[in-house]
């Protein structure tokens, strides 16, 4: 089942190459954050992320792989691992029709996967030179998450139709800097479970396509699984290669 449904949300995902043509309309990033300590405590913390988007006249289309790994005194205390696309088409320079895709695996997170799927208007609100923009978005689909052990009404699974409400602001402070910042909420229309995510980065070029990045990622689930948290936070610093 796990693999069926996992396979439905990589089909989704895959939409926007659909549309990709080939060509110098890429662009992607790769990053890595690589923490290694020893000493009173050992402990190992490495994240990852590879980005990719492509635009055309009437198409813009994004997709995004991350994995996020530690370790302590030879325990694993965390393992993620995220995968989300989207295609746009565009109606004309500002408004346009999105389908989304994400799955994601924390072993953590007191679920087996969790996965959505969404579709709706979007809007480029304002927009300054190449870097600067907002985007606002909202459009409904399904979510389908796996629990790791069952819940008090004898279900391992959720499954509920879901609203979704997203933004993006990027703004350039220099040629040099971009401060960027992500918002989005799901909220189940069955039972009322509402996921929101937050992250808001910095990120500063160091030397031709090589970048830092700072960033603060903050996860909230109103009704988690038993014996989980509610929030998760996470501060990162990592180097960034665009291409």
């Amino acid at each position: 089942m796990r693999i069926r449904h996992s396979v439905i949300v990589a089909a989704i995902a895959a939409a926007p190459l659909a549309h990709a043509e080939t060509g110098d309309n890429w662009k992607g990033e790769a990053e890595l954050g690589v923490l290694i300590s020893s000493g009173n405590t050992d402990e190992t913390i490495v994240n990852g992320r590879l980005g990719l988007a492509h635009e055309v006249e009437k198409w813009r289309s994004t997709g995004e792989l991350s994995s996020k790994y530690s370790e302590t005194e030879n325990e694993t205390t965390a393992e993620e691992y995220r995968a989300s696309a989207e295609t746009d088409y565009k109606f004309d320079e500002r408004q346009y029709w999105f389908l989304r895709g994400a799955y994601e695996d924390d072993r953590f997170s007191g679920y087996d996967f969790e996965s959505s799927v969404t579709t709706g208007y979007g809007n480029r609100v304002w927009q300054s030179g190449d870097r600067s923009f907002l985007d606002l978005s909202a459009g409904a689909g399904y979510r389908y998450n796996k629990l790791d052990m069952v819940n008090a009404e004898g279900e391992d699974t959720e499954k509920e139709a879901i609203a979704r409400l997203a933004g993006q602001f990027d703004y350039a402070l220099s040629d040099n800097a971009l401060f960027r910042q992500k918002l989005s909420t799901e909220v189940g229309l069955d039972e009322n479970n509402t996921i929101t995510e937050s992250e808001t980065a910095l990120q500063a070029n160091v030397v031709g396509n090589l970048s830092m990045k700072a960033a603060y990622r903050v996860k909230h689930v109103s009704d988690p699984p038993a014996g989980s948290e509610s929030t998760d936070k996470e501060l990162s610093l990592s180097l960034l290669y665009g291409f």
